[in-house]
């Protein structure tokens, strides 16, 4: 019984989830986030680690960079990153939602349909933002 119990959560858990950025409200600065892109990187970070906010506006991978900051941080947006922010109740659903529970975080979304992105790869916790070229290519 408690094989069949481990068996299930590590399977709800690694079920991929879906958003609609139609119904959660992400906000660049002041204006309301619109999602564009195919496919993008979220990365869940904490604006209280020093230097976090400036090593995400400069990094360039091979995808644009959606950087979510749990202290909702204002930011500036780089040429491929783009800092959300957002208010307690969504930024709690989004965390429940994906599950995440350290920061830095990172996972690929795709999208499904007009605002309706997918999950698109395991959540995997950084070290530290160095890491993250790195484990962007593992993904």
């Amino acid at each position: 019984m408690i094989a069949s119990a481990f068996a299930y959560f590590n399977f709800k858990f690694s079920e991929y989830k879906f958003i609609d950025f139609k119904d959660w409200s992400f906000y660049e600065k002041s204006a309301i986030f619109k999602a564009d892109a195919d496919k993008y990187i979220v990365v869940f970070y904490s604006s209280k680690e020093k230097g976090t906010m400036d090593k995400l506006a400069k990094i360039n991978l091979n995808l644009p960079i959606l950087a979510i900051d749990y202290y909702n941080q204002v930011r500036k947006n780089s040429e491929h990153t783009t800092f959300l922010r957002s208010g307690t109740n969504n930024s709690l659903r989004f965390i429940q939602r994906f599950n995440i529970y350290e920061a830095p975080s990172i996972f690929f979304i795709k999208k499904s349909k007009d605002t309706l992105y997918k999950q698109d790869s395991m959540i995997r916790k950084l070290d530290n933002l160095d890491e993250l070229s790195k484990q962007v290519r593992q993904l």
